[in-house]
């Protein structure tokens, strides 16, 4: 495992990492707890040190099983956690430092953490970006030594270069892979001139770019890749990165045809080759995944012809379709 920067903390951080959204079993199959332990202390295993959670992850089951394990390891391992997702309505006016506080509290009592190594606004509505007393209640929350760090979960490019406008978000998490590409425009210019850490979520673009979806593939009527295609339930960029359905198949099938095997590795190894990225968290649902995932780091970055290859088939298929809207 190869290890990267994380912006201005003075960490060192995994360059593939571990994200638990559905570190319990797959989307919609509920929460288990022996499978979520033997993920999370295999990644440990591969010298991976640093894992991204949220409250909202089957009601803070996947938060509380991150922290069982880290306790129990010797290891450093970074912990990152999300709030702002369980309020109702998730609308700007939710949005309050007291109810940010109150989450930060909770997390602290789920995970039984002393601080919160990085505490992140869970995508919140855009209007938030807007509100400098949203991000000053962090920075007491800093001062109170409740959290060490604070950072964002942005759905958008846009919402992205707002948030890094305040000086104490020290990262940003956005969605990158090969069907989301404009991050690598004008947001990772300002990252590198800011100095700030990126989280890649959604590289594997819910599964589309693993390469072992056909037509005839289906999915658990819980797991957002059947419910949320248009955005029904959140932002359907999150769900096959706002790809549509056929027209991903077809990108992946011209995909296949010149990356390397396994495809999943191939997708991380892509996102690798941009310095800006801090690091990448892929999920899993069990622990092979995460042993196949951490193998990306190993290989190291896709060669420069193989980029251009992935670029063509971006520009012809995706681009039109999904740069613009995120």
């Amino acid at each position: 495992m190869k290890y990267r920067k994380f912006g201005r903390t003075g960490w060192n951080v995994s360059e593939v990492s571990l994200g638990t959204w559905q570190v319990g079993g797959r989307w919609g199959s509920g929460f288990d707890d022996t499978l979520a332990e033997s993920i999370l202390n295999e990644a440990v295993d591969q010298g991976i040190n640093f894992i991204d959670t949220a409250d909202v992850y089957e009601n803070r089951q996947s938060e509380a099983a991150v922290a069982r394990v880290v306790k129990a390891r010797s290891e450093k391992i970074y912990v990152a956690t999300k709030c702002g997702r369980f309020l109702s309505p998730h609308i700007s006016q939710s949005y309050t430092p007291k109810a940010l506080t109150e989450f930060v509290e909770a997390s602290l009592k789920n995970t039984g953490f002393e601080t919160l190594d990085l505490i992140q606004l869970h995508c919140p509505p855009i209007e938030v970006y807007y509100r400098p007393e949203i991000f000053e209640a962090f920075e007491r929350m800093k001062e109170q030594g409740k959290i060490q760090h604070a950072g964002v979960s942005v759905e958008t490019v846009e919402e992205g270069l707002k948030a890094i406008e305040f000086p104490n978000v020290e990262s940003i998490q956005i969605i990158f892979n090969m069907f989301r590409q404009r991050p690598a425009e004008l947001f990772f210019r300002r990252i590198a001139e800011l100095n700030k850490a990126v989280l890649v979520r959604v590289p594997l673009a819910s599964g589309l770019l693993s390469g072992k979806f056909t037509k005839e593939s289906t999915f658990d009527p819980k797991d957002h890749r059947n419910f949320n295609r248009d955005g029904k339930a959140f932002d359907k960029g999150e769900t096959f990165s706002g790809v549509p359905w056929e027209l991903g198949l077809e990108a992946v099938r011209r995909l296949k045809k010149f990356l390397p095997e396994p495809m999943a590795e191939a997708a991380l190894r892509w996102i690798l080759a941009f310095d800006q990225v801090s690091t990448i968290i892929p999920g899993a649902s069990r622990p092979s995944q995460v042993v196949s995932n951490a193998k990306a780091s190993d290989e190291g970055p896709l060669p420069k012809e193989t980029m251009q290859q992935v670029q063509k088939v971006y520009d012809e298929l995706i681009k039109g379709v999904v740069h613009q809207l995120w």
